[in-house]
């Protein structure tokens, strides 16, 4: 069977040449005799792989040296109950509430101390990004939370949050390395792996070296406490070591591609595609206010709850998966990771334009 057009938004599409890769590398690694994914995490391969993935990592964001990067477990969700435990030193906290993420890491903040919401777009479907320019930040917030790129709801933070000079944390799952980012602007920055670089099981935060202390919520567990795996260069326990490999791969192929410059540029033009269509057509329309577009993620509805269903059925087969919407939009998503060819979002457009014209 050939591949078909996955859009899924996670566990998601991933570059064909780094699947064949592995494929070719499975059973034998490089003269090891082994596959990665039985390979001790202490051995002399394994931390090859892990200090090139790491140092590739940092060259392709430009992550300064007082900045550690961390391979970590628990996907992102963990990392709703983690900031908190190591960061509220004031118990205190401000989020940005722009969908069902951000709602759920504010809701677990709240747990250990004050949780503020500063700003939220959920009174239209988050279907915007609040204007951030001048937000009640508290004078004790310890930071100020954001999830950058909305998985279901497609939208993004094209401008960073004026913070006030507060910590800025961000949640990036759904954009990671697609387009160049200014470290330095954040405390920390972190994501699931799942949608933009390897397969589930990882999650990657980069944060900055004065944030990682011992000074930690009472009760908080010694695997929840980024000190403890920043002494100890993510390996403090047996690591998702076949995931990190993959990981390392997508970054030297996105590194081959140009690096974030030209995959930002191969973004827009591939969302352009999909986003020109749908300003133009009788029958679908976009959901999000055009500024506060995501490259990555699309959602699109007909206004027909029937004609929706019929649509990604019949999407279904003819080789575009993963196309139906999150049942809080309803209609249709097109994630269009890195590693979704323009092809497949041009094949997308050719079909939903056969489509309209059968419908209408």
């Amino acid at each position: 069977m050939s591949r078909v057009y996955n859009f899924s938004a996670g566990p998601a599409v991933l570059p064909e040449e780094v699947l064949k890769e592995a494929a070719d590398e499975m059973l034998d690694y490089k003269g090891t005799g082994m596959s990665v994914m039985e390979m001790s995490h202490r051995s002399k391969a394994y931390d090859t792989i892990i200090k090139e993935a790491e140092a590739d990592l940092r060259e392709l964001m430009n992550i300064p040296d007082n900045y550690k990067v961390l391979f970590l477990q628990g996907g992102a969700s963990q990392q709703f109950a983690m900031i908190p435990m190591n960061l509220m030193k004031n118990k205190v906290a401000d989020y940005i509430v722009t969908g069902q993420w951000a709602k759920k890491a504010f809701k677990e903040a709240s747990i250990y101390g004050k949780a503020n919401k500063i700003a939220s777009s959920e009174d239209e479907t988050f279907s915007y990004i609040p204007d951030c320019s001048d937000l009640p930040v508290s004078e004790d917030a310890d930071y100020v939370y954001i999830c950058e790129n909305n998985t279901i709801y497609g939208t993004k933070f094209h401008t960073l949050p004026n913070t006030k000079g507060k910590t800025l944390v961000s949640d990036v799952s759904s954009c990671f390395l697609s387009e160049p980012v200014d470290v330095t602007k954040y405390g920390i920055i972190y994501g699931g792996v799942q949608k933009n670089i390897g397969p589930a099981g990882v999650v990657i935060v980069i944060i900055r070296e004065d944030l990682i202390t011992e000074d930690t919520l009472p009760g908080t567990p010694t695997m929840l406490k980024y000190k403890t795996h920043a002494d100890n260069d993510s390996l403090y326990n047996t690591p998702p070591a076949y995931g990190i490999y993959i990981c390392g791969k997508v970054f030297k192929w996105i590194k081959k591609q140009g690096g974030l410059e030209a995959m930002k540029e191969h973004n827009e033009k591939k969302a352009a595609v999909l986003y020109n269509f749908l300003d133009e057509s009788k029958l679908f329309k976009g959901t999000v206010r055009k500024e506060d577009r995501s490259l990555m993620n699309v959602p699109f509805v007909t206004g027909d709850a029937e004609l929706d269903a019929k649509f990604v059925k019949e999407a279904k087969e003819a080789g575009f998966e993963n196309l139906k919407g999150h049942r809080t939009v309803g209609g249709m998503r097109a994630s269009i990771y890195n590693a979704m060819p323009i092809e497949g979002v041009e094949k997308l457009v050719e079909f939903m334009k056969k489509f309209e014209a059968e419908n209408c």
